[in-house]
Parts: structure tokens; sequence; C-alpha cells
């Protein structure tokens, strides 16, 4: 069958149509007639809520989607190639050398039992058969261009001995290497620092002049859509219902666009607090008495491989002697570059990973190394929301059994009264409470975030440690994510340690922030000394490379 001719667009969608049956036979739709272009050499972005089928679209370009979907209608045109009559196999020939994708989890993305090097080659290989030497070469050079440090060892290691900022710059890597005509990026940046995300805005901003590579961003970070697109899209419930030039941000004519706008956190928010009724409530909160929490002199090291002869190489020293102390009603941050030791402080100090030096002290008692019983009575005062929401959950659970763990745990309810308890969770973080019959899969990035928030706060902790907790939520959803945990935490006095990059967040939530580089503590102080009298150089830089909606100047 001869392929049609189409006019100049890369990427044509017209009139797209997709539904999802669930195991009742019950089918919603994801995608409504959605319609967009994507022109040679432009940059486009995607933007919407968490749910508004903005990753569904590009799964559907790509012929991606799970069993449960289907394409009711409409057309997708790559230049002249209808994508839907193409076989499978000729699709696969599309994907990563016409086409690349940078997915949004890249834990789940990337493959467990194959080194980062293995994943790379196997893109590279696609291309025009090149010698060896230059395929290695290649991985390197790729590697090295998303800014991930020592190249040639990281290359060597799994993704697990990765952090997800590393991960995402490799998952990058991975879809550059096809040289691809459109490149769509879901949400490429949520996983980065700022310093790393300007320098990945960058890359991407030049490589797409060098080659001439359109771009397709899928985006709930407003900063990212100013700093790359061309033209903008703004998506809600399946439908794009306001499109335009980048002027778009600074004068949206849609009510929802301008509330999504409205919603974005700004880094100079700590500045309104300062004499409001609310933050003087909570500095009264934060008492002289002895800290919640007293970190010590915490050292995390992970061992060094094994040598060919039998010694071994030093320790790796992740994080060397971090101490810090959170106090009843205190949100203390916790910033600093991807790879610096910021998630693996929270370990430690959660336990989940055994500290090589240094005390935890909870509520004065010495939790350090407490066996699994005293383990998990300190589990009823304190808890987590892990960065990854898709890993960190059961993958086989209901999120009515998820949220409800650690309630049956505890055995303090059940039956009517446990399910009514789930329902009210899953309300209060912005989910409906008949989605607790649903698995993770069924869910967004960002829903997968708030479902991991709601178990947390279901034993009622005083202290909950937050890794990077809003990085998957849009930002309408992460102001009603953050206005309540500031709400519990006037109404019940709980205590945050915020594990992020995003310092328009930190402004907005903390009340001391310490920022963290290669395993110390370099600075500390209250959250408009550091964010507007910072001392350090390298904290004026995480600052500097803040996308221009959240850019101030010293």
């Amino acid at each position: 069958m001869p392929l049609e001719t189409r006019p100049t667009s890369l990427l044509s969608v017209k009139n797209l149509s997709v539904s999802f049956s669930d195991r009742a036979g019950q089918s919603r739709k994801a995608l409504d007639g959605l319609s967009f272009k994507i022109e040679p050499g432009e940059s486009f972005a995607l933007v919407g809520e968490s749910g508004s089928g903005k990753s569904i679209s590009a799964l559907s370009v790509l012929r991606l989607l799970p069993n449960s979907a289907m394409i009711e209608g409409g057309e997708i045109f790559l230049g002249g190639t209808d994508l839907l009559s193409l076989s499978e196999t000729k699709m696969g020939l599309i994907r990563g050398q016409q086409v690349g994708m940078v997915f949004q989890d890249p834990m789940t993305a990337l493959n467990p039992v194959l080194t980062i090097g293995q994943q790379l080659l196997e893109v590279i290989r696609l291309l025009p058969s090149r010698p060896r030497s230059w395929q290695q070469a290649k991985a390197l050079e790729l590697l090295d261009q998303v800014g991930l440090a020592e190249p040639g060892k990281q290359i060597k290691r799994y993704p697990h001995q990765l952090s997800g900022g590393m991960r995402q710059r490799v998952l990058i890597a991975m879809a550059l290497a096809g040289e691809p005509k459109l490149l769509i990026a879901d949400e490429p940046t949520t996983a980065l620092d700022v310093t790393l995300q300007a320098q990945i805005l960058e890359l991407l901003k030049r490589i797409q002049k060098e080659t001439g590579m359109s771009l397709w961003v899928i985006t709930h970070d407003f900063g990212v859509v100013a700093e790359l697109a061309d033209r903008v899209a703004v998506m809600r419930s399946g439908k794009i219902i306001e499109e335009g030039f980048r002027s778009l941000l600074s004068s949206p004519k849609h009510e929802y666009t301008s509330s999504l706008l409205s919603a974005i956190p700004r880094l100079d928010a700590c500045l309104s607090r300062k004499h409001s009724s609310v933050t003087h409530d909570l500095s009264s909160a934060i008492s002289d008495e002895a800290p919640l929490l007293q970190v010590s002199d915490l050292r995390v090291f992970y061992p060094a491989a094994q040598r060919v002869w039998g010694s071994k190489n030093p320790y790796l020293k992740v994080v060397d002697g971090v101490s810090l102390d959170i106090h009843q009603a205190e949100t203390r941050a916790l910033v600093g570059e991807s790879g610096c030791g910021k998630s693996t402080f929270g370990r430690g100090l959660l336990g989940l990973l055994r500290p090589f030096d240094g005390s935890v002290r909870l509520e004065g008692n010495d939790i350090t190394h407490m066996k699994n019983a005293d383990r998990l009575k300190a589990g009823l005062v304190i808890q987590v929301v892990f960065q990854d929401p898709y890993s960190s959950m059961n993958p086989r659970m209901l999120i009515q059994d998820i949220v409800a763990e650690g309630l049956l745990a505890k055995g303090s309810i059940t039956g009517s009264e446990l399910h009514d308890r789930v329902e009210l969770l899953l309300s209060s973080v912005g989910l409906s409470p008949e989605m607790r019959f649903r698995y993770p899969h069924e869910f967004s990035g960002g829903q997968r975030q708030r479902i991991s928030i709601a178990r947390a706060l279901a034993l009622d902790p005083k202290l909950i440690v937050c890794d990077e907790p809003t990085s998957s939520l849009d930002v309408s959803v992460q102001a009603k994510v953050l206005e309540l945990l500031k709400q519990l935490q006037l109404e019940k006095g709980i205590s945050y340690l915020f594990i992020t990059h995003d310092l328009a967040v930190v402004s907005q939530m903390a009340d001391t922030v310490s920022v963290m580089k290669e395993g110390r503590i370099i600075e500390c102080g209250s959250v408009e000394e550091v964010l507007f009298s910072p001392q350090e150089t390298y904290t004026r830089n995480l600052i500097r490379s803040l996308p221009s909606l959240h850019n101030i100047k010293f």
C-alpha cells in the first residue's frame, strides 16, 4: 500500500481518541479528539495537569500503549508516513532512529540487569555499522554530553548504583544515541537539580540547533517551557484547550491556563510568609526544648569494588559527617546537586542504609542501630515519601491495600473504619476514593506520588522524610499537596525533612535550609538567609541556575 503524502509538518496528530477499559469492562477516555502539529526544527511543549493525557499522547505516537488501551479514531503522520498503518516491525525502525523518547520514570525505563554501557550500546548499534572502538567512544561522549561525571566509571555501573538524576541523564543520552529527527521528552528534568537541569536544557537547545532535530517536551514545569519552547499547548481532559507561542505564558486567554500559572511556587514566597500569622504560629511551635530529630556526624559509606588481586579500594564516602536537628513543627530543607548524598542521608537516618558512623536520635532515643521490632515502633513516629513513586509501591497490590498497609501493621483499625480512613486519605491528596481499586501502573507519575504521600500520612507520624515529594506533580496538584502538608503541620505539629532540588518549593515550605555538597553540609540558615544572602559560591550558582520563571538576580 503506497504511503500517503502529507504536508511538510514533521509530526501531525489529528482527532486522536484513545480509551482505556478497566477490569469491569468500563471504558474511560484518555484522549478526546486531540490535534496538534510539530514542524521541523521546532520546540513544542505540551503542558497540563497530571492525568490530562500528556504522556498517553506520546505513547500513542510511538504505539506503545498498554493492552487495556484502544485507539478509537484519528490519524498520526510522521512526515508522509501513516504510523497507525505500519506493521510492528516497521514501527520498530521508527522508534529510536526517527523518534527518540526520554521516559518519565528512569528506574523502570532502564534494564536493572544490564550496565549503563550495555544499554547505551544497544541503541548505538542500530546506527550504520561502525567499529566497536567508535561505538564505545560514542557511548562515553554521550554520557559526557549529558553531564555525567567520570563517564568511564559510570558506564560500568548498573541503574540502581546511580541517583535518580543520574539515571535520567542516562535516559537522555540513550534517546539521543539514535540521532532522531524528533525527540520526545516526557518530564526530562523532573529528577534533576537546578544546575544539571540548566545543563540539560542548554544541551537540548544546542543539539537541536546543530542537528535540526524537533523537540516535543511534555512537562508540568513552566520554567522548562519558558527556556525551551517555541510553541505551547495546554491540555486538559484529553483535549488541547489553548495553544500559542511562548508569549502565552505571560498573557494566557483561558482561565485554566491562568490557574496553572498562578499555582507556580515563587522563589520569594519566604518573604511573603515572613510576617504572616501562619508563619508566626509555626515559629512559635518550634520549641527551645530538645529537637525531635538529632543527627550527629552521620557517615554513610559504600563499599568499593574488589580489585583483581583481592585488595579493596577505599570506601566511597557518600555522606561524610552530616549533622542537623529538626524540632517539632519545623520544616528543614536539604538541597544540593544530584549525587551529593541527599537521598543517601535520608535513607541513612531512616535505617534503610546502615551508617558507617554517627548517631540518629528520635525523641531522645538512639535509633541508629535498632533491631526490627524496635524499628517498627519508630516507624509510627517517622515516615517517608520516596523520590520514585512507582518502585516504592508493590505493583501487585491494590491502592487501598498499599495505603492501608501501615494501619494494618499497627493493628489500630479494621473493617469499615479502615476503608473510611483510606478513602479520606486519598481524598486529602486530591484522588477520588473510587481509585482505591486500581493498581499502581494504572496511574500517572504524579498520581502515584500522591498515593505515596497518602500512605505516609496514614499513621499520623510526627516526622516525615520527603525525598523529592513534589518532583512528579504538576503545579496545581503540587500547590494542593504543599498546602495540605502545611495545614497538617499547623494542626498536628508535624515536622518535615524536605530533600529537594526545587528551591521555589523550599522558599514556600521550609523554615531552615541546609545546603549539601559532596557529602557534607557547606551552608545552613533560615530560608531567607540562604536564598537571598547566600555565603557560598556553590549556593549562589544553584540559585542562578533556576529556569527563567523562577530566576532572581544578585
